[in-house]
């Protein structure tokens, strides 16, 4: 799960660093704003099958990835 989202991250914003992200690291040390955000959560939503309809306060992979492997369908 963590190399899809790594592959999710890098494909909405090209200059992440995600190469040596790991659960702990801040989704905001990875250049994730809030367009970011709702970027990703896009992509999260077709990839993964979730959906979001409230905004969710991720701040760490770790928050992300406890997310999807709650609600991902996919």
């Amino acid at each position: 799960m963590l190399d899809r989202l790594k592959k999710l991250i890098k494909g909405n914003m090209p200059d992440a660093d995600v190469e040596h992200a790991t659960e702990a690291t801040k989704l905001a040390d990875l250049g994730i704003d809030s367009i970011g955000m709702m970027m990703l959560s896009m992509s999260m939503e077709e990839e993964f099958g979730v959906e979001f309809t409230d905004a969710i306060p991720f701040e760490t992979v770790k928050d992300v990835l406890d997310y999807l492997n709650e609600h991902a369908k996919k």
